[in-house]
């Protein structure tokens, strides 16, 4: 039985009582408590609920082929409804605690590789088809052969790649680290100091939940984001010290709480209209890249804090993987079906397990916040990314722990490792974290002639790499021909 690790800030006993929610998620088992669960699900939503804003901007700043662009408060709407859905039936289905919503990056091959050579209905029947394949790569069980075939090594190298990639994220996020397109590439906030209310409120916030977070207090970082959040408004709302700089969320005073929800995209697709606007090689390239980018994402993403929350077992075996991975499939397809993009596990539900969460109880209190934010969507926009960000750096810190387990006297694994561990935050990538240390793994392998210890499972997957890889000069090669 894997070995389950204690919440992180609260040391009340287990849940017991053979209740309905204990037999449903198993909270015994996991040795977690419903409270524990609660709290980690609406920690993990306001980890994640700048997705609701940022999506919108994202797919709504682009234009199809026509030069149609996609509504925001539809986008919102479509946002909101397919995070709460997807969230809810990994709950049910998967028991994980494992959020989903629309995958950043995801959209962005969506929006300006996608859409600007096929119309949006075609673009998000592409989006369709991609999670009909997850589906149907999780029900022959070649994805999950594909997962265990992995080294454990090399798994404790994603999860603690993915700790520096969200550190990086909440850093870069928040405004406390900046980039330039001159060197240093990345510098602490604006000139190498912080200069700004906004980049304080975090780098206080970061404190505030360090401190807590140490000393064990229960709920550390949802109290943490809260007074994050009065404190950003309080900064926002004093006109002597008014100013921007926030980023994607303001935290302005709410005119009003509700608005009412357009679902007016709902069911907007084309499923195979793209291979014909576009042309059968070039819709081919962007379903390619859509399905290894939510593959290999979902797969770095369920590993690594699988890992964390203690739920791997002793060969790396994640419980529940099937269908698991089943629902991500049918979640990136749902994506499509609302043309919000294809949904995807998200890294910031490390912030929910950093909380205490492992089950799926948790996500029913994230899918329940975010059927709430179709109405609430004005008060989910208060809180900035100064305020959720630091709960990464603090969870970032916690999967780093991981890297303990990797065998570095191993050459064969320490450099693939490394490398597994670096290009996620260096790339700005999971998938090409993973990617990295895949092939590099099986090149040492091959060259020592030794290519036989790498399972056969894997090899696909190398390949397939070296073709994402190498996308540009391949598509450059066939348009020449």
């Amino acid at each position: 039985m894997p070995t389950i690790k204690a919440a992180a800030t609260d040391d009340s006993p287990p849940a017991g009582g053979g209740g309905p929610l204990d037999r449903l998620f198993d909270l015994t088992g996991r040795r977690t408590t419903v409270a524990r669960e609660l709290r980690g699900g609406v920690t993990t939503f306001f980890a994640m609920a700048y997705i609701i804003l940022l999506n919108p901007i994202i797919l709504g700043g682009a234009k199809d082929v026509t030069g149609a662009t996609l509504s925001i408060p539809q986008l919102t709407t479509m946002t909101a409804l397919s995070a709460a859905v997807a969230t809810v039936i990994m709950g049910l289905v998967g028991n994980a605690p494992l959020a989903l919503a629309a995958g950043l990056g995801i959209n962005a091959v969506v929006a300006f590789q996608a859409a600007p050579v096929m119309t949006w209905p075609q673009a998000m029947g592409l989006v369709v088809i991609e999670g009909a394949v997850i589906v149907v790569l999780a029900l022959t069980g070649i994805r999950e052969r594909i997962m265990n075939s992995i080294p454990l090594a090399l798994k404790h190298a994603i999860a603690v790649g993915i700790g520096a990639f969200i550190a990086l994220v909440g850093f870069i996020d928040s405004g406390f680290v900046t980039s330039s397109a001159t060197s240093p590439p990345l510098t602490l906030g604006t000139g190498g100091h912080l200069a700004t209310w906004p980049a304080l409120v975090f780098a206080l916030t970061l404190l505030l939940m360090i401190v807590l977070y140490v000393r064990r207090i229960p709920g550390a970082i949802l109290i943490s984001i809260i007074a994050g959040t009065v404190a950003a408004v309080a900064i926002q709302e004093n006109t002597s010290i008014k100013q921007g700089g926030w980023g994607v969320v303001t935290p302005n005073m709410p005119e009003k709480l509700f608005a009412r929800p357009d679902f007016g995209l709902f069911g907007e697709i084309d499923l195979f209209g793209g291979f014909g606007r576009a042309g059968v090689i070039t819709a081919l390239v962007v379903l390619f890249t859509l399905v290894l980018s939510g593959f290999f994402d979902a797969m770095g993403t369920i590993l690594g804090i699988s890992d964390e929350a203690g739920l791997v077992g002793p060969k790396g075996e994640v419980p529940r993987l099937g269908r698991i991975l089943s629902v991500d499939g049918l979640s990136a397809a749902f994506g499509g079906i609302t043309s919000s993009s294809a949904n995807t596990v998200f890294v910031e539900s490390a912030a929910g397990v950093g909380e205490g969460a492992r089950t799926g109880l948790a996500n029913i209190a994230t899918g329940a916040l975010f059927t709430v934010t179709l109405f609430l969507t004005p008060l989910a926009a208060t809180v900035p990314a100064q305020a959720a960000a630091p709960a990464l750096v603090v969870v970032g810190a916690l999967m780093m722990t991981q890297v303990a387990k990797v065998t570095w006297d191993d050459l064969d694994i320490a450099i693939p490792a490394f490398l597994t561990i670096v290009l996620m935050p260096f790339a700005y990538s999971i998938t090409i974290g993973i990617g990295g240390g895949m092939v590099s793994y099986a090149l040492i392998k091959a060259a020592k002639g030794r290519w036989r210890e790498v399972s056969v499972w894997l090899w696909p997957v190398v390949l397939l790499f070296l073709v994402f890889f190498a996308i540009e000069p391949i598509e450059q090669w066939l348009d020449v021909r």
